[in-house]
């Protein structure tokens, strides 16, 4: 069964950015913030609780996809996509047609940062502000 992530904990985060870490260094094998695929700021203030943008693994419309020249975007298990970085000619359509903000742009690679619903973000969150949820495969 698919699985997508969750961020219904969000007032519980501290802001550490675990989970960003973590997903730019397993998914990019990179240190930076900039390359994560979910994105954890603050609402501002002192006060201020921190937000997430991580992609909503849309099922019926996946606007990314559909406005993809190339078709370097693939229907993922379950809502989202899938990037065929061989096939992406870096054109940034995906980055302005996602309706949540989530898909950001790898200025190094020329190529756009998409989650794939791998979890790991899940995994390093120290206080469960994230979570898998099994959705019905619908492919």
């Amino acid at each position: 069964m698919a699985k997508i992530i969750k961020a219904d904990g969000m007032n519980k985060c501290i802001g550490c950015y675990s989970c960003m870490l973590s997903c730019s260094c397993i998914n990019y094998k990179h240190h930076s913030l900039e390359k994560s695929a979910i994105k954890i700021k603050t609402s501002g203030g002192l006060s201020g609780k921190f937000t997430s943008t991580v992609c909503v693994a849309c099922k019926d419309e996946r606007a990314c996809l559909e406005s993809c020249p190339s078709k370097a975007l693939e229907k993922r298990s379950g809502g989202g996509v899938i990037l065929n970085e061989e096939v992406c000619i870096g054109c940034k359509k995906c980055v302005s047609a996602c309706i949540v903000g989530a898909i950001s742009f790898d200025e190094e690679s020329k190529k756009p940062i998409i989650c794939k619903h791998c979890g790991i973000c899940t995994k390093f969150c120290p206080h469960a502000c994230l979570r898998m949820e099994e959705v019905d495969d619908d492919l």
